[in-house]
This record gives C-alpha cells, structure tokens and sequence, in this order.
C-alpha cells in the first residue's frame, strides 16, 4: 500500500526533501569512498655552470632581470600541451612546482651569478638599482604531439640600459624529442630544451659585454 502524500501539498514538499536529502547522502558517501588522485609536480633544473676561458674577472656592471611577459597558459601550473594545430589542453594531474614563466626567471637567475661574470644579478625589485635590465617574452613551453612526441620552448631576451635602449637581443626556439611515452619524459625533455636555450642565451649576452665593456 502506498503512503507517500504525493497529493498533499506539505506531503509533497516532505517527499522531495526526503528524497533530496537521500540523494545528497548517497553522493556524499560515494565521494567520500573514492580515493582521490594526488597530482605529481616538478621543477626546473639550473644549467651547470661552464668556466669561461681568458676571462679572470666579473664585468662591472649589474642586473636586474625582470618577469617573462606569457599568456595566462604558462602563468598558472598546469603542463601544457597540443591537441591540434591550434589547440591545446592541460594535464589535470602533473603540474609544475611554480608557473613556468615564474620558474624559468628563476633558472635564468641562478645561471647568470653561477657564471661569476657579472658584479651582480638580480630580480627585479621597486629598491633595486642596476646597470642594464633583463627581460623577455615566453611563447612556447609546451608539449607537442604531431608527428611525433616532442617538447617545444620558444622565448626571446632583450636587455635595455639605463636610457632604456635595446643594446642586445637574442630568440630561441627549438623543438626536442622525447625519449620515453610518459609525462616525466615529456618534462626532462622541456627541462633540457630549456636548459640549452638559458646555455645559449648566457653565451651571447657575454659575447656582448665582451666586446662592449662598460668604461
């Protein structure tokens, strides 16, 4: 015999109450079973520092460098990579420990004072004077998928004096193969690419000051 007041006003609102509150319960017993799946992070690794023959002091100037300008993509810290030819997505689950264009000033940071070159190196505070200012633009720092697995990282460096010209510039991009089917793969594959563009970057900016010595 049926006894749901579906024809009484308050017996109605009671049953869907009722069966509502059921609902709610049920899923919050069934999201509380499940495990939830942790993400992975990871991080950036600075190049080694490579002795600079012939060359036994610092330059005497100073720098700062400032933020990578990116889009929102390479400002948060999820790993990005290509779905089509202009699309992309991100992986839920594998992120970075800090937003690339974060991380990779940080890289470019350590890499400048490892190389004992210049009086000093750092990042750009409102308190903070220098010779010259460092900065630049991420554009790629991605996976890629077509035709085959690889990473690719493009950005550019410019740095400006103190009347604010550009008196140097240099742009990097180079896609990477990856060596396995993995996210870990895809990362040691960023991780290198990048380290070969900071490597290649620090090479020029010295070459520069080499031959424009500070009076």
């Amino acid at each position: 015999m049926r006894r749901y007041a579906i024809y009484s006003r308050g017996g109605w609102r009671r049953s869907k109450f009722i069966v509502l509150a059921s609902v709610l319960l049920a899923a919050g017993i069934s999201f509380g079973c499940g495990a939830s799946r942790s993400a992975t992070y990871y991080q950036l690794t600075a190049p080694s520092a490579v002795p600079q023959p012939g060359q036994s002091a610092a330059y005497q100037v100073s720098l700062v460098v400032a933020p990578l300008m990116a889009s929102q993509l390479y400002r948060q810290d999820r790993i990005v990579y290509n779905t089509g030819a202009q699309a992309m997505g991100l992986y839920e689950y594998h992120r970075w420990a800090e937003p690339p264009a974060q991380m990779m000033v940080g890289v470019l940071v350590r890499a400048l004072r490892a190389s004992g070159l210049y009086e000093s190196v750092s990042l750009l505070r409102s308190n903070v004077k220098s010779d010259f200012l460092l900065r630049g633009n991420l554009y790629d720092f991605k996976e890629i998928s077509n035709p085959n697995l690889s990473t690719r990282v493009t950005f550019d460096l410019e740095l400006r004096d103190k009347s604010g010209n550009t008196v140097w510039s240099h742009f990097y991009t180079h896609d990477e193969p990856v060596n396995g089917k993995d996210v870990a793969a895809v990362v040691a594959s960023l991780d290198h690419n990048f380290q070969q563009g900071v490597t290649e970057s620090t090479k020029s900016l010295s070459a520069y000051f080499s031959t424009h010595r500070p009076q």
